[in-house]
């Protein structure tokens, strides 16, 4: 295998605040020593989680096993996603804001034709639903555990408790044709054939859209981490995977 230097898109804060982690649990199980500093180890999984590189990629890289960068990457995935938000702390959060916007996208999975239950008709492909919540910049809130494609976002949100925690607590949301029904206080566009629509809901629908594409921002924002725009693990690891990705996204800055 051929190897060549490459980079990370992320500020040394990503580096150093999951390399502060990976430090506390080895002082924590009292380990003595590693083929890797924490600071290697946080470096391998962030290549892991931002860049897609598979575990043979790392291994090779930093000069383990294939085995050792996997134990390396679950090590810290346990870590992160142990850390990431619930959504009654997100949504206990979101109380001051104007509103917030809900959308729901899929992740990609390797699965054949027979996997119906991850299958999206919307995306014609295997996947993984993810539900996500923006701010009213379009900065990402929380994204919620994996359900397979074949879930529509509706009944995602209601499995998830979305609806309910967000009207409960009064906080207004945007959200596209796909929540339509939803109630409580979840705003949808007015339902029906642009030319059947009256001036007002087209002007409606309108800016509508132009809120609801901020949330678009949240989703892209989950996506530039690029494994997860291509899947090829178990899906009862994917979960543990946003939620390690959500913690990393949120981490502070200061």
């Amino acid at each position: 295998m051929l190897i060549y230097p490459s980079g990370i898109d992320l500020s040394s804060s990503a580096l150093c605040h999951l390399s502060g982690l990976l430090a506390a649990r080895r002082l924590e199980r009292g380990t003595r020593w590693r083929r890797l500093s924490a600071g290697r180890q946080a470096l391998l999984v962030l290549a892991h989680l931002r860049c897609g590189h598979t575990y043979a990629q790392l291994a090779a890289g930093f000069g383990v096993g294939t085995t050792t960068a996997y134990r390396y990457v679950t090590e810290a995935v346990e870590i992160l996603s142990a850390l990431a938000p619930d959504l009654t702390t997100v949504v206990a959060s979101a109380t001051g804001k104007a509103f917030v916007i809900l959308d729901g996208t899929l992740l990609p999975i390797d699965r054949i034709a027979a996997d119906r239950p991850y299958y999206s008709g919307k995306h014609h492909r295997h996947g993984m639903n993810i539900q996500v919540l923006a701010d009213p910049f379009g900065r990402l809130l929380w994204a919620s555990p994996a359900l397979p494609g074949a879930v529509h976002d509706i009944r995602a949100a209601r499995a998830h408790g979305i609806i309910d925690a967000l009207t409960s607590a009064t906080i207004p949301c945007w959200a596209d044709k796909a929540y339509r029904g939803a109630g409580g206080t979840v705003r949808v566009p007015y339902w029906g054939r642009w030319e059947t629509l009256s001036a007002g809901q087209q002007a409606h629908n309108r800016s509508h859209a132009r809120i609801r594409a901020l949330g678009e921002q949240a989703v892209a924002t989950l996506k530039n981490w690029r494994l997860l725009r291509k899947l090829r693990c178990s899906t009862t690891r994917i979960t543990d995977l946003v939620k390690a990705v959500l913690t990393l996204q949120l981490r502070p800055t200061a």
